[in-house]
């Protein structure tokens, strides 16, 4: 699907690629907001303009941050924001038959050329309340945006927030593999999840159309069935494996290998650590290690860890070091991680010393077996020689919490302000459109995000600034900021002349997400207590949201 070239007068002619998953289109969208739009243009206010907020009101998994994710699939989406005449046909055999011709010719003509989106980097830490996205527009044609966008974004931001507190919680040297496909909601879940867990810190993904799609590394070995496949050593009928520099041949590769393991179980330091290894598991290591020589990781845990699966390994290992290759490392896939990695290492270190393989004390140890949030951090508290954890369906299923919760709200309709009031705090909204800055202290630390109206001066480096709780009057403080950062930029102009910002490369917003967290006072992102983050507004906000109040219900059963 190409876009029409509806943007500003500089961006005419470029088209962009639709959204990575075909079924998202505009007919991807509740019914209410095709009846809502029938409504509006039966009343003559479809061409009016109006401002959405897209936003979300509680930090998810018990924390205080969120990773904002999906914006490149909305502004696809926007992009080529076309209904085709099948899918109008549709929509007019859905609504009443009541509806006139009329507005099925409008849905004909309307695009997304009349429309703005400023919306935050994607990849950037954010919090309850401040604007994700503004959706600027005819109300009618922004209205029948906001199913999908919030489709977009719910979920994104949920897996990629989630795949960052895994990160947080592993360390930055652990390398962190998504294993999620085989258990995802179904195949766009898994291949959303595979890309949002990228952007959220983990390193490469095991769902090669992933892989192929978004550029992610790919990483995958082989299976406990590959492992019990094989029945002995026998079975191994091409033997012979070239040097890694093309030198010389081993013309018994299986020969060599034994003799190692013989070495091993005869060595002085580990004489008596092994009895005789499971034979099938060997060939099996044997059969791999002559596949991929430069690649061999093997998953050592089909049998017995420590008495078959890791001295088989070293045998393998060791064979293939006399040809120059460097085994990956083990694979621990059940049983006491912590436990089996220490003594796993301690193999290593000691064959390492044994037999003089300078690294071989540093393979490489990943562990899987439904790893989540909570295991990563009992690893750490009981102390593990884990390198890298393969991690699936705690991530990608977000299975601490089902949902993030992201609202897309009217807050300004033909220059007026709007406001959505509710007994529940958490469920009013903030009115205007506004700007949004995140202030820095001298230390580099983000230290409130304060959200102004769109005519209010904006905040400036070493001028004291009054914030004010969004809530509650009482609650107000002076922030001296350091440096000032817009959080919103326009990634869609329409029809105006502003400039468009480029959507990064996948690879860019992954940096960015992990230079964010980096920039985060500690306390806000830690995994138990954490500090809540300070989102407040400014004075002239803060007044304009106060006269709404005021004028919309009583005062007392807004404030508790």
């Amino acid at each position: 699907m190409e876009a029409k070239a509806n943007g500003a007068s500089k961006n005419v002619g470029r088209v962009m690629e639709g959204p990575t998953n075909p079924m998202v289109t505009p007919l991807l969208t509740d019914l209410y907001q095709f009846t809502m739009a029938y409504a509006y243009w039966k009343a003559g206010k479809h061409n009016e303009r109006a401002v959405f907020d897209l936003y979300f009101r509680k930090n998810p998994f018990g924390g205080e941050f969120t990773v904002f994710a999906g914006l490149e699939e909305c502004i696809k989406l926007i992009a080529n924001f076309k209904l085709t005449e099948e899918e109008i046909s549709f929509i007019c055999k859905s609504l009443p038959g009541s509806c006139e011709e009329g507005f099925f010719n409008y849905l004909r003509e309307i695009d997304c050329s009349d429309v703005e989106v400023y919306a935050i980097s994607e990849g950037t830490v954010v919090f309850p309340k401040v604007p994700l996205l503004r959706v600027e527009g005819p109300v009618a044609v922004v209205q029948l945006l906001e199913t999908p966008v919030l489709n977009l974004v719910n979920f994104a931001s949920l897996v990629a927030t989630n795949a960052s507190r895994h990160r947080l919680v592993a360390g930055k040297s652990k390398m962190l593999l998504e294993f999620g496909l085989r258990r995802a909601q179904g195949p766009d879940g898994a291949i959303g999840a595979s890309k949002y867990c990228y952007i959220g810190g983990f390193d490469a993904t095991s769902n090669v159309a992933a892989g192929r799609l978004f550029g992610i590394p790919l990483r995958g070995t082989h299976s406990h069935a590959f492992v019990s496949s094989f029945m002995s050593p026998d079975e191994i009928l091409e033997r012979s494996l070239c040097s890694s520099d093309g030198s010389s041949t081993c013309e018994d590769f299986v020969n060599l290998v034994q003799s190692w393991l013989s070495r091993i179980q005869w060595s002085k330091s580990l004489i008596g650590t092994f009895g005789e290894t499971n034979q099938s598991e060997l060939a099996a290591f044997m059969s791999y290690a002559l596949a991929f020589p430069s690649n061999f990781l093997a998953l050592v845990d089909t049998y017995d860890v420590m008495r078959s699966g890791v001295p088989n390994f070293c045998a393998v290992a060791l064979a293939l070091s006399d040809l120059g290759y460097k085994a990956v490392g083990i694979r621990l896939d059940s049983g006491d991680l912590a436990y089996l990695s220490s003594e796993a290492r301690k193999i290593f270190h000691t064959i390492e010393k044994e037999f003089g393989v300078p690294g071989f004390g540093k393979t490489s140890i990943t562990a899987s077996n439904d790893l989540n949030e909570e295991t990563l951090d009992a690893l750490n508290k009981q102390g593990h020689e884990m390198d890298c954890f393969g991690i699936g369906t705690y991530l990608v299923t977000c299975y601490a919490q089902a949902a993030l919760g992201c609202v897309f709200k009217l807050v300004e309709i033909n220059n007026q302000p709007r406001i959505k009031l509710s007994e529940d705090l958490s469920k009013v909204s903030i009115p205007c459109k506004k700007r949004c800055y995140r202030l820095y202290g001298k230390e580099g630390y983000s230290l409130v995000d304060i959200m102004i109206g769109e005519n209010e001066p904006c905040p400036k480096v070493g001028e004291r600034i009054l914030c004010r709780h969004p809530f509650n009057e009482s609650k107000r403080a002076y922030v001296v900021p350091q440096h000032v950062e817009e959080l919103l930029k326009c990634y869609w102009p329409g029809k105006s002349d502003k400039v468009r910002e480029e959507l990064p490369a996948l690879k860019d917003i992954r940096d960015h997400c992990i230079k964010q967290l980096e920039q985060m006072r500690p306390d806000h992102i830690r995994r138990l207590n954490p500090t809540p983050y300070k989102v407040l507004q400014a004075k002239n906000l803060f007044k304009i949201f106060l006269f709404l109040v005021k004028r919309c219900r009583s005062y007392k059963n807004i404030y508790l």
